[in-house]
């Protein structure tokens, strides 16, 4: 119930916005043939973006238990041309909400879930989302 509650109060606050840009930025990113691979990286953080309690960011090599192209060298090469193109002003943006959410008690929780976007901004490449069950 918290989960619930914790989601669409995210949702209302902002979390449709960021959702609805990453789902722009990967609809962006497909239609050129350069950026095809991060299309589903983009998308698959939309997803987090707009519903982000009860679920976690891993590593695609923990999901699968093996490796993949995008967990091997290939993987690190599309994450840095990411990094330097993308990543570090996305995943700087997502930090700055969250020091300014963290400055409350009740926006700590949101935070948490900006940095876990900030940190998956710098690398989205080998990596899922997945429900946690507890």
């Amino acid at each position: 119930m918290i989960r619930l509650i914790l989601n669409i109060l995210w949702f209302v606050c902002g979390g449709w916005l960021t959702g609805l840009l990453w789902l722009l930025g990967g609809a962006l990113l497909a239609i050129t043939i350069v950026g095809l691979p991060y299309t589903g990286a983009a998308w698959r953080i939309a997803g987090f973006a707009f519903w982000p309690f009860g679920k976690e960011i891993v590593s695609r090599e923990i999901v699968n238990g093996k490796g993949d192209l995008g967990t091997g060298p290939l993987g690190f090469v599309l994450n840095v041309i990411w990094f330097i193109f993308a990543g570090w002003y996305i995943a700087l943006s997502h930090l700055m909400i969250a020091f300014a959410e963290a400055i409350s008690i009740i926006g700590i929780p949101f935070a948490i879930k900006d940095f876990q976007l900030a940190i998956i901004a710098l690398a989205p490449i080998g990596r899922e989302v997945v429900v946690v069950r507890r």
